[in-house]
């Protein structure tokens, strides 16, 4: 989502959604949704500073060559441009020849899951979407060719949609990946300005904030399925009813240390604690860098409020 990890770092990891493979009709806008998709706060900022390192690193390599230095890494960085675009192109290709291509008729649930993401983000056009085999990773991605966005979901992540597991998980793992479109996540340019992705700390903080920015997309369309998906990240396609979110999300607060602060810091995703907190508590923005402040916890009402007692007080 990307959900869980995206191919060379190149691409991109509610209501009921149509079943047996209904259209979704006249759907309503955002009337009776809990929220609206907001972006993570730190995402331009940090975004931003990316783009500044990337100008500099290309400007370097291009004054660089110029004046001789003709080493394989400044050619490669002033290759980039023809690079990702190849590669962009050899992706989708991939999935357009291997991928099982969701439709009306073929994999309908995930079809439909697709179109009314689209339409609850106001995409103008319904993103490709493709089942690949995932010869049992767990995983996710969305990218784009030209004027093409398309989501893929690896097979072991799309049995999620099982009557026997949770189909509203599969719904939020793909509001998150067509987030990541509506979210400019998937541009060629995008991608292009985000070459000092690779700066150790500022290219996954940037990162894990488009992935916060995604998981409110999901969240979004489809806030039931929230639970359960961070029961899939965590324990896999068939034991994520066994997986207590709120003790995941517990923890995010007891789980302390150096070494855990750099696991997140370097990771391209949130840790799933930290990413299960910021699923629960939807009045702060996911943690980047500090391990999230847990709420206060409500104070159980005194004695004499209790429902019982009030009766005898009347």
């Amino acid at each position: 989502m990307a959900i869980v990890e995206t191919p060379a770092n190149w691409q991109h990891t509610h209501v009921h959604a149509p079943h047996h493979g209904a259209p979704p009709g006249n759907t309503p806008g955002w009337t009776g949704y809990p929220e609206r998709p907001h972006r993570h706060p730190w995402e331009i900022g940090l975004l931003v500073l990316v783009i500044l390192s990337s100008v500099v690193l290309y400007l370097f390599a291009f004054a660089t060559v110029l004046s001789g230095g003709h080493s394989l890494l400044w050619l490669s960085i002033l290759a980039t441009p023809v690079v990702l675009y190849l590669l962009r192109g050899l992706t989708y290709g991939r999935q357009r020849a291997n991928g099982v291509k969701m439709s009306p008729t073929q994999f309908p649930e995930g079809y439909w899951l697709v179109v009314e993401a689209a339409q609850r983000f106001g995409l103008s056009e319904v993103p490709d979407a493709y089942v690949v085999l995932g010869n049992g990773q767990i995983n996710a991605f969305a990218s784009g060719h030209g004027f093409r966005r398309y989501v893929v979901v690896y097979s072991d992540l799309f049995e999620i949609g099982g009557q026997a597991r949770d189909p509203e998980a599969l719904a939020f793992v793909i509001g998150h990946e067509v987030g990541h479109i509506a979210a400019g996540h998937a541009s060629y340019w995008r991608q292009l300005s985000q070459l000092a992705m690779k700066i150790p700390f500022l290219g996954q903080a940037l990162s894990r904030s488009m992935e916060y920015t995604a998981d409110n997309h999901g969240y979004a369309l489809r806030p039931s399925g929230a639970r359960r998906t961070i029961g899939v990240l965590s324990a896999g396609k068939y034991l994520l009813r066994s997986v207590d979110f709120d003790g995941m999300a517990d923890r995010a607060g007891s789980e302390t240390g150096f070494f855990v602060w750099l696991a997140n810091m370097l990771s391209s995703h949130p840790v799933n604690t930290w990413r299960a907190s910021a699923l629960r508590n939807r009045a702060v923005a996911g943690s980047l860098f500090f391990r999230p402040k847990q709420p206060a916890p409500t104070a159980p009402p005194p004695p004499w409020a209790a429902p019982e007692n009030a009766a005898r007080m009347r």
